[in-house]
């Protein structure tokens, strides 16, 4: 046996938070706990990132008018949104896409300014520093997921406007806005699967052996 491998339940656990995870929109009126979210983001904070660069920044949101202004920015661009999609304009504005002013947390995920400093890793795939916040993002929803929490990823705003509305330096950039909270229940499937808007495709079609996969 591996004397670095976990136990058979320490392992379990690991990947049923995975395969549990959902993009939560539907929170119930409950608080999360102060040590709760400090561990949600010593999560977040552990991840892996490139250079070790660390690029992630996250802003807590907890003055309601702000919270409010933050949902306007998402309601303005869900209308944008929608308009885009053309004929699935109507489909789309049934969904349920945040649960920004009923979840018991906001917070804003953002890329931190003065990320050119860092080379290492990034000289030739810059984004690296966007693919690090995504690793710390998803510490997140799977410590919530383990915690009892749902969390839902939103990414319909623009990203000047929020950026400005939380007086953030130049070269930074707002990437998510991250609804943690209680809920009623866990969806069985992807919400967007439950709601016939998408459907998620097997394994078997993104993975290939030394080279890409002819059509």
């Amino acid at each position: 046996m591996d004397k670095h491998k976990f136990t058979a339940q320490e392992i379990s656990g690991v990947y049923r938070a995975i395969a549990e995870r959902r993009d939560m929109r539907h929170f119930i009126d409950k608080p999360i706990p102060a040590a709760t979210l400090e561990k949600l983001l010593q999560a977040a904070h552990q991840a892996g990132s490139v250079g070790l660069m660390q690029p992630w920044r996250f802003i807590r949101i907890t003055h309601a008018p702000l919270r409010q202004a933050i949902h306007q920015q998402v309601e303005e661009e869900r209308q944008l949104t929608a308009k885009a999609l053309g004929e699935r304009q109507s489909d789309f504005m049934k969904l349920k896409v945040e649960g920004i002013l009923e979840c018991a947390e906001l917070l804003i995920v953002a890329l931190a300014d003065k990320r050119e400093q860092h080379i290492f890793g990034r000289r030739t795939l810059p984004e690296m520093d966007i693919a690090s916040t995504a690793c710390a993002i998803q510490n997140i929803w799977l410590a919530a997921r383990a915690e009892g929490l749902g969390m839902g990823w939103v990414s319909l705003f623009e990203p000047e406007k929020l950026s400005s509305l939380l007086k953030m330096p130049e070269g930074s950039l707002p990437i998510a806005i991250l609804c943690l909270g209680h809920v009623e229940e866990f969806y069985s499937r992807p919400m967007l699967e439950l709601e016939n808007w998408a459907k998620a495709r097997a394994l078997e079609e993104f993975v290939s052996e030394n080279y890409w996969p002819a059509d």
